[in-house]
């Protein structure tokens, strides 16, 4: 992991073709602006385990309903 110190309107790069730029810092919070291409995704940690956690329900209710289907 890589560990920097940025100020305001500082900016990193990721690649050839993301930038991250810290646009506020106040009261312990820190808001950054991400320039990327449109095809690349981004998500906040949190919402990316949820959809996973999400998908892997959806994976289990399926295969619970699929045995379900083949008891019969």
């Amino acid at each position: 992991m890589l560990v920097i110190t940025r100020k305001n309107n500082e900016s990193i790069l990721i690649g050839d073709d993301i930038e991250v730029v810290v646009v506020k810092i106040d009261d312990g919070s820190v808001k950054l602006a991400i320039n990327a291409p449109k095809e690349v995704t981004i998500l906040r940690k949190e919402l990316y385990k949820e959809v996973i956690e999400e998908n892997k329900k959806s994976i289990s209710s399926n295969n619970n309903d699929i045995l379900k289907i083949i008891k019969k």
